[in-house]
C-alpha cells in the first residue's frame, strides 16, 4: 500500500514526535508499504522518510521546484523517486492520487490544510481511502473537540465526522489502515442540505 504521510517540516519540535513518526514509518515499511510525502528532510517529514528508509521501504518525494530553487526547505535527497512540481496544488494532487491511505501527524498550517483537503475530497466522494490522525502527545485533542462541536451544531454531519479516526499508537494506525473497509456512504449523505 502507498501511504501518504502529512506532518510538520519544523526542525524545532520536540524529539518525542520525531521518534514516534520514525517508529511508525519503519513498521509500515517492514510490512511492505511504501511512502509518498512532501520530500522534506526535517521535522516529521524527515522522520517519515528516515523510518521508511530504515525499514527498507520505497519512498516517493513530491516537492515544488521553488522549494529547491529558493531554498525554502531542506529536501530529503535519498528518495527512490523524486517529483518536482510547478505549484503546491500540483504537489498535493500527485500525493493524493498516488496514495492508498493518509496518515496525518502533528503539524502546522500546511498539515492542517492537507488534512482538510483530503477530508473535503472524501466528503465529496472523490476518494474513499483510510485517513488516520496520529494523536501523538494528545496533539490533536483540541481539534477532535472542535470537530465534535462542528458536528453537534450541524455544520457537518456525524457521517462526515466518521470519515477519519484518531489513534495514539503506531500499531493502532497500522491495524486500521490494513483492515480498512470503505463504508460505502454516498457523498450526498455527508452534506447537510435544505
Amino acid at each position: 500500500m502507498k501511504i501518504c504521510i502529512f506532518g510538520a517540516a519544523s526542525a524545532h519540535i520536540d524529539e518525542v514526535y520525531i521518534k514516534k513518526v520514525e517508529e511508525l514509518s519503519e513498521k509500515l515499511a517492514k510490512r511492505g508499504h511504501s511512502l509518498v510525502f512532501g520530500a522534506g528532510a526535517t521535522g516529521l517529514m524527515g522522520a517519515a522518510a528516515r523510518g521508511f528508509k530504515r525499514g527498507g521501504g520505497y519512498i516517493h518525494g513530491v516537492i515544488p521546484k521553488f522549494f529547491r530553487d529558493e531554498g525554502v526547505e531542506v529536501i530529503y535527497d535519498d528518495c527512490d523517486k523524486m517529483t518536482y512540481t510547478d505549484s503546491m496544488s500540483e504537489r498535493k494532487k500527485i500525493m493524493e492520487d498516488d496514495a492508498d491511505a493518509f496518515i496525518i501527524t502533528p503539524g502546522g498550517i500546511g498539515t492542517f490544510e492537507e488534512f482538510f483537503e483530503v477530508l473535503t475530497l472524501k466528503q465529496l466522494g472523490r476518494h474513499d481511502k483510510p485517513m488516520a490522525v496520529f494523536n501523538i502527545e494528545r496533539y490533536y485533542d483540541d481539534l477532535e473537540k472542535f470537530m465534535q462541536t462542528v458536528t453537534e451544531r450541524k455544520f457537518i454531519t456525524f457521517k462526515c465526522y466518521e470519515m477519519y479516526s484518531y489513534f495514539n499508537t503506531a500499531d493502532e494506525i497500522i491495524n486500521y489502515i490494513e483492515g480498512y473497509v470503505p463504508n460505502g456512504t454516498p457523498w450526498q449523505k455527508l452534506k447537510i442540505g435544505d
